[in-house]
């Protein structure tokens, strides 16, 4: 059985917490290889600070150049329209083999806003998740998150999620399991990356160094 991960994104820019995240998911699951999915349109970010999307797959490619277990995808690239998850979901289980067992990398913060994805009910018969928690190791904020995530689940997906110590994920009868992996947190995002950039600043050390020059020598975020 080959295991699989989804795991889309804006990546504008992609930086050292994605990669960081990623390979830490690939680690804590045992995944054979994660595709990288750079949206085209993604329908929740403002698309005026969104640079070209063969930019930023081509910033991805090099990113994982190094790794050949991190597949880069432009699926949704080639898609006309709005960048819909259920979309390439449903592209991907249709084209993989019968012994792949497809899961879909989402971040805490992004799966608990799930309910204004389009199709979402879908995705829940569809695929199992992964959804990453970046809990500083204190007891007291995994619990609030564990929390927020039992009420999410049960309140706006279905009351019959339960949550599985054997299985360490949230499991229905009729749905598919929702997994949690607390990964390390990096105080990293894209926004201050292009504000550094715009602001003249060194980006070091927040992106692959492969990554910072390519970026210089495109003038990209200016």
């Amino acid at each position: 059985m080959r295991r699989i991960g989804l795991f889309g994104g804006t990546f504008n820019p992609i930086h050292l917490g994605h990669v960081q995240v990623v390979r830490e998911v690939k680690a804590g699951f045992g995944l054979n290889n994660i595709l990288i999915i750079p949206s085209a349109l993604p329908p929740h970010k403002e698309l005026d600070v969104v640079v070209d999307a063969e930019d930023r797959l081509e910033m991805i490619r090099l990113a994982f150049s190094d790794d050949p277990n991190f597949v880069i995808s432009d699926v949704e690239l080639k898609r006309s329209g709005p960048s819909y998850t259920i979309d390439t979901v449903r592209h991907f289980k249709s084209i993989s083999p019968e012994n792949t067992e497809l899961y879909l990398i989402v971040g805490l913060d992004a799966f608990l806003e799930i309910d204004t994805w389009k199709s979402y009910n879908d995705l829940f018969l569809l695929i199992p998740f992964i959804v990453m928690s970046r809990t500083i190791n204190e007891e007291n904020s995994a619990k609030l998150e564990w929390k927020s995530l039992k009420n999410y689940l049960q309140s706006k997906i279905s009351k019959g999620y339960t949550f599985s110590f054997a299985q360490s994920s949230f499991i229905h009868d009729k749905k598919q399991p929702v997994c949690v992996l607390n990964v390390t947190p990096v105080d990293i995002s894209s926004t201050t990356i292009r504000k550094r950039i715009k602001e003249g600043r060194s980006i070091k050390r927040l992106v692959p160094n492969i990554v910072k020059d390519f970026i210089k020598a495109k003038g990209l975020y200016l």
